[in-house]
């Protein structure tokens, strides 16, 4: 591994702690833009410069600079949101903001489309709303995720008190975002300091997830750090730890790869503070600052051992991990519809297209949010497959909301199919620079079509995972899809199939390259012959591993402590 710096590291040692001209940036009136090095440092800020690529090159031939605009993305630690809160939030998009509020795959919101003059006012008003964007982007800790299971609200809510924990423990201590966004001003000539991170920051950007069992619907194991709750009794007796998730690839590349966490031990509530923090201080040291698409964990992991690793955290943080607990997941996706928890609370989960709630063709779905926001006494709850809950509903309530979610039509989840209600896109096209192909502009024009196959061989029903993704980088974890797509240019797309329903195996290249006409004809085969033969409850990726289609997989989900299991 080479020891020279690449550009972005020396950037951010050049930064002063996130500072870079940022400030000055934003102020220069002569174009929308900030410079290629401010943007890369904005993005610790929880911010992305984006341009609208449909009208990309009209404006060039126009002799104009891009349709410059922003993206912003909060941190909401476990995706919980007040209801005085939401309606904040709402009016931030309905004031500066283009296309709604989006629900990521990260249990938090985006908007979209906000100019450069407002970027400033808008991030003011998301710290009035009692949000923060700071890390929610960046080569930094960014959203923790946690489990969202309606049943289950004691487990809830002690899992939710260790998100804000490790949330709150790897916040970026530099006074920058404080400067450049709330007050303007140097609040002291005391030099800044970031005891977990220093002056370089991570490598690469750092997730960490807490599921709860039986449900992984934060998907675990694509995470940098995944934490599976342990809980007897309603008691937290600790976490399983899981190290090296990433879902991120390059085409044509294959030393970079998607990759599941390996379990490496367990952790009682004391200890998994230093864990975690022994865990990212590690990949700040040892992680690829030369290369990097090869700057995440799972490459540290792969290229030193995970034995060593595992014993180099052991040393560092002065304790042995115990031997993983015994687990068990069952399912991957949200619950939809009314539910009620253990405390007789009533939950009611929402299905929500691509996570996108927006008053757009006929449909009022921001709209109606807020107005039941302007009712409901509880909260809501955001989840990592881009749907949402209502929350903590009082028996009495529930009718008030009912006619609300009928009423603007966000009551989709009654109707839906089972491979409808598992669908997951990313933004891609028009706004992120990454996108080789549609996502989520994709889902309406596919999913129909997809159902019409499954509903030709009686299927409509069957829960099938399907993940949309408009190039390899992987934010709505394509590698995780019985069924998935990757983007590879317009109208082209890699099918990847036979991952299993509970996020513990990855999918396969099935085929490369290929247009929506071979795509539906592929799967209308497949469809078929799982409806003549599948076994009893067996899931889509499971029937293709067993019947051959796919060939099972090679390097087992958990290499180290597996067989090891209590």
């Amino acid at each position: 591994m080479s020891n020279t710096l690449s550009h972005l590291e020396q950037i951010k040692v050049d930064s002063r702690y996130l500072r870079g001209t940022i400030e000055e940036g934003l102020n220069d009136p002569v174009t929308g833009a900030i410079s290629d090095d401010d943007n890369k440092l904005l993005k610790f800020h929880g911010s992305y410069q984006q341009d609208d690529r449909d009208i990309r090159d009209e404006r060039r031939k126009q002799k104009l600079e891009p349709a410059y605009a922003f993206m912003i993305r909060a941190r909401l630690p476990g995706g919980i949101i007040p209801s005085a809160q939401w309606l904040a939030l709402d009016n931030i998009a309905t004031s500066w903001a283009g296309r709604g509020l989006r629900i990521t795959t990260r249990q938090t919101f985006q908007w979209h489309g906000v100019i450069k003059r407002n970027l400033k006012t808008t991030m003011q008003a998301i710290n009035k709303a009692m949000a923060t964007t700071v890390a929610a982007c960046g080569d930094i800790n960014r959203q923790v995720v946690s489990s969202v299971n309606p049943l289950l609200s004691s487990q809830h809510q002690i899992v939710q008190e260790w998100t804000e924990k490790l949330s709150t423990h790897f916040l970026p201590r530099t006074r920058a975002y404080h400067e450049i966004w709330l007050d303007g001003e140097k609040i002291t000539d005391e030099p800044d300091e970031e005891p977990i991170y220093g002056k370089t920051y991570l490598p690469r950007k750092f997730k960490i997830g807490i599921a709860i069992p039986p449900t992984n619907d934060v998907d675990v194991f694509a995470q940098d750090l995944g934490l599976i709750a342990i809980i007897e009794n309603g008691v937290l007796q600790g976490f399983n730890v899981a190290i090296g998730g990433g879902m991120g690839a390059t085409h044509g590349d294959d030393s970079t790869y998607a990759r599941l966490g390996s379990l490496i031990g367990f952790v009682t509530p004391d200890q998994v503070i230093a864990a975690a923090e022994g865990v990212v201080t590690l990949q700040r040291d040892y992680g690829n600052r030369a290369e990097r698409q090869h700057a995440r964990l799972k490459y540290t992991l792969d290229h030193r051992g995970l034995e060593w690793f595992k014993g180099e955290l052991e040393e560092r943080i002065g304790f042995t991990l115990e031997p993983t607990r015994a687990y068990h997941f069952d399912q991957n996706g949200d619950r939809y519809g009314w539910i009620q928890g253990e405390d007789k609370q009533w939950h009611l989960g929402l299905y929500i297209e691509s996570g996108r709630l927006d008053d757009t063709d006929g449909k009022l779905l921001l709209t109606g949010m807020r107005e039941i926001a302007r009712i409901h006494k509880g909260e809501f709850r955001l989840t990592c497959n881009q749907n949402l809950v209502i929350s903590n509903v009082a028996s009495k309530d529930r009718a008030r909301i009912d006619k609300l979610v009928k009423e603007y039509g966000l009551d989709g989840y009654l109707q839906q199919s089972g491979i409808r209600r598992h669908s997951i896109a990313c933004v891609a096209l028009p706004t992120c620079g990454l996108a080789m192909a549609e996502s989520e502009r994709y889902v309406p024009i596919l999913l129909p079509k997809l159902e019409a196959l499954l509903a030709s061989h009686h299927l409509t029903d069957a829960p099938i995972l399907l993940r949309l993704s408009g190039c390899p980088n992987g934010c709505s974890r394509p590698y995780l899809g019985e069924i998935a797509l990757v983007g590879r240019a317009l109208g082209r797309y890699d099918l990847r199939l036979g991952a299993d329903f509970i996020g513990q195996r990855l999918n396969t290249l099935y085929k490369e390259n290929i247009t929506e006409p071979e795509i539906l004809n592929t799967l209308d085969t497949l469809f078929g012959e799982y409806a003549k033969t599948r076994t009893e409850s067996e899931k889509f990726g499971d029937f293709l591993i067993r019947t051959g289609v796919i060939p099972a997989p090679t390097q087992r989900l958990i290499p180290i402590v597996l067989d090891k299991v209590a």
